[in-house]
């Protein structure tokens, strides 16, 4: 069964207010599928939620501080989704990171199956 149009879209809005509000564990559970997979230039694929949950801990427990993060543009279709995003942070020993990417998602069931994160390493 896909999920709508409409349900992705609002699927998404709310993992972008997780991801505002500072809840980006509660976001894995509530958003993602067991099986999920994310892609990202960094680290490869990360297979499975409990191994996508350890990577994004060891990523929040690195950062001392957030200092923001801004949607550019949304779009959503069957199954699929995108946003387009900026993210500013200070991690642990003082270094600033400001980071532009773009996140594609591919859904079933009302949670993520598939995430992809497009962004430069330069």
């Amino acid at each position: 069964m896909s999920t709508t149009t409409h349900n992705v879209r609002e699927r998404l809005d709310d993992l972008i207010d997780h991801i505002r509000t500072g809840r980006i564990m509660e976001a894995l559970t509530e958003f993602y599928a067991e099986d999920a997979v994310m892609e990202e230039p960094a680290y490869g694929k990360t297979v499975g939620l409990a191994a996508n949950i350890e990577r994004e801990q060891a990523f929040v427990d690195g950062v001392k501080e957030w200092k923001g993060f801004d949607v550019i543009s949304i779009g959503a279709g069957d199954d699929v989704s995108f946003y387009e995003h900026t993210m500013d942070w200070v991690t642990q020993d003082g270094t600033e990171v400001h980071v532009e990417q773009v996140a594609v998602a591919k859904w079933k069931g009302g949670k993520i199956v598939h995430e992809r994160f497009y962004y430069s390493m330069g």
